[in-house]
């Protein structure tokens, strides 16, 4: 259950980071992307982060972590 509540935690904070990161390059360079395209994007971001984080904990130590 811990190696679920760590990847749980690892995509909620790729998806806040990657819209925080897409929104803030939309409006400082204005690149004229719609909101809801740069919310889909940091979502498919969030989902290869359960991606590889499920592919991590199967090959690796049960953590979703390739580095422990």
């Amino acid at each position: 259950m811990a190696e679920y509540k760590d990847l749980a935690e690892r995509t909620v904070a790729t998806f806040i980071q990657a819209a925080i990161g897409a929104m803030g390059t939309n409006s400082v360079m204005d690149l004229g992307v719609d909101n809801w395209k740069m919310i889909l994007m940091a979502g498919v971001s969030a989902g290869v982060a359960v991606i590889k984080g499920w592919a991590a904990s199967k090959f690796g130590d049960r953590s979703p972590s390739m580095m422990s």
